[in-house]
């Protein structure tokens, strides 16, 4: 495969040309209800090739190998037709000649459909079995496998296996009209291992969507709030990590003037983190869609702005150093500069340390999604517990936070002890390309100043 894509840029004589190619092998199956409603294989296959001339940048695809060089050809000529948003040249990297192969104690391309049929209905079952007042219940498996070849006119000549396996258990409960969701997801490129023993987790997702039922409607207003490690580092995701990627600081003037290195953003024991060099991790990638290796890149190091997320190409406009951010959902699509395990770093403070001094707050406890625009966001939780005088109190719902992720930052007043990382199945959404491969997280965070949405 490698010599016969190599080929394909043997009579190339522009700027820069690069080529992937993908195998993608899915195993899918999904429960609703006590029905198995699917349990299917796919395979799918094809390569995209870009070229760029002076900013200029060409795309195209194609399926077959054997039509790689025509693929180059229309890339080069359409490089050559479009207008650059401003001239730049590829920052240069080191080429990389190497196979990346992961080792897998337990490979999921080598258990059999009906094991991992067997696995997912037990989970399911115990979603099923949470009693009259759960009203629906969806299982879901996946793993694929990612074959990827990635060739440029650097020199670099790669093949990449990538092998994700994760889990989703989402149920309704119900209580006359009231309705409340609860749900748990797990995986990442660790092996089939990382989806096995798990009915804890589901059960304590069933338990809690029957709690919800409940559970009184949050009081709005403003209170001190810790995080668990999930919305932390969805948080972190959504709010700061978008507005760190490159492509989206060059292209708007605003974004410019606030994301300047060397500002402060937070206290000084804030650190926060992106690294795809993370083996095993949802976000794990050997290298990057520009051929770069992903490295750590401390996007705020002691509370101020310390780097960008980057592309070559972004990384050029800009006078600076590519980051190993550069990734496309998948061969049919141009890389984009994008997040992989992103994360606030742990700190020194006990769960117990965070709880200290907070007279009336909120313990909030995954994350069910939320939109930002710019600096304003708003997330919704899975749960939250009311924190009184120091102690875990009761569950409340419908929590809704929203704010400036600015003042947020500089409002953090302890960061926790226990880092932890999530994946599961799902990924991060931007420019079309969703669902792609990524991992957040972090330790317990503390928050002073936090809107919280509800009933008054």
């Amino acid at each position: 495969m490698k010599e016969i894509l190599k080929k394909g840029l043997d009579s190339f004589s522009g700027e820069y040309a690069d080529i992937r190619y993908e195998i993608r092998r899915k195993t899918t199956i999904i429960f609703k209800g006590k029905e198995l409603e699917k349990a299917s294989r796919e395979i799918s296959q094809g390569g995209g090739v870009r070229v760029f001339n002076a900013g200029s940048e060409g795309f195209a695809t194609f399926s077959r190998p054997e039509d790689v060089k025509n693929a180059v050809a229309e890339a080069d000529r359409l490089s050559k037709v479009a207008r650059p948003e401003k001239e730049a040249h590829l920052v240069e990297v080191k080429p990389i000649v190497a196979d990346f192969i992961p080792a897998l104690n337990r490979d999921p391309r080598k258990i059999s459909l009906e094991e991992k049929v067997e696995l997912l209905k037990k989970y399911n079952d115990i979603a099923l079995s949470g009693g009259e007042k759960i009203t629906s219940t969806t299982s879901v498996y996946q793993d694929e496998e990612v074959e990827r070849y990635y060739i440029s006119t650097d020199g670099t000549i790669v093949k990449e296996v990538r092998v994700y396996s994760g889990i989703r258990v989402s149920v309704l409960a119900a209580d006359g009209s009231n309705v409340q969701a609860g749900s748990v997801t797990f995986g990442d490129q660790r092996g089939f291992e990382t989806v096995l023993d798990k009915e804890e987790d589901v059960e304590n997702a069933i338990k809690d969507a029957i709690s919800l039922l409940s559970a009184e409607r949050v009081q709005g207003g403003t209170y001190t709030v810790i995080l668990d490690p999930e919305i932390a580092g969805v948080f972190i995701h959504e709010a700061f990590g978008h507005l760190s990627e490159a492509d989206h600081i060059y292209r708007n003037d605003k974004l410019q003037e606030i994301m300047i290195i060397g500002k402060r953003f937070g206290p000084d024991f804030l650190n926060v983190v992106d690294d795809g060099s993370l083996k095993g991790e949802r976000g794990y990638i050997a290298i990057d869609d520009d051929g770069v290796l992903p490295e750590r890149t401390y996007i705020i190091k002691n509370g101020k702005l310390n780097a960008r997320l980057h592309s070559r190409f972004t990384a050029a406009l800009m006078n600076e150093t590519p980051t190993g951010n550069s990734r496309a959902l998948n061969f049919a699509y141009v890389p984009l500069v994008r997040m992989t395990n992103t994360f606030i770093e742990s700190q020194d403070a006990s769960f117990e340390e965070l709880l200290e001094g907070i007279e009336r707050g909120l313990y909030v406890v995954g994350a069910i999604g939320g939109q930002t625009e710019l600096e304003m966001f708003t997330f919704s939780s899975q749960k939250a517990y009311e924190i009184v005088n120091g102690k875990v109190g009761k569950m409340v719902r419908d929590v809704v936070l929203t704010g400036n992720v600015f003042e947020t930052l500089m409002n953090i007043e302890k960061v926790g002890n226990d880092f932890k990382l999530h994946g599961g199945l799902g990924g991060c959404g931007k420019g079309g390309q969703m669902p792609l491969p990524v991992s957040h997280g972090g330790p317990h965070i503390r928050i002073r100043n936090v809107v919280i949405g509800g009933t008054r």
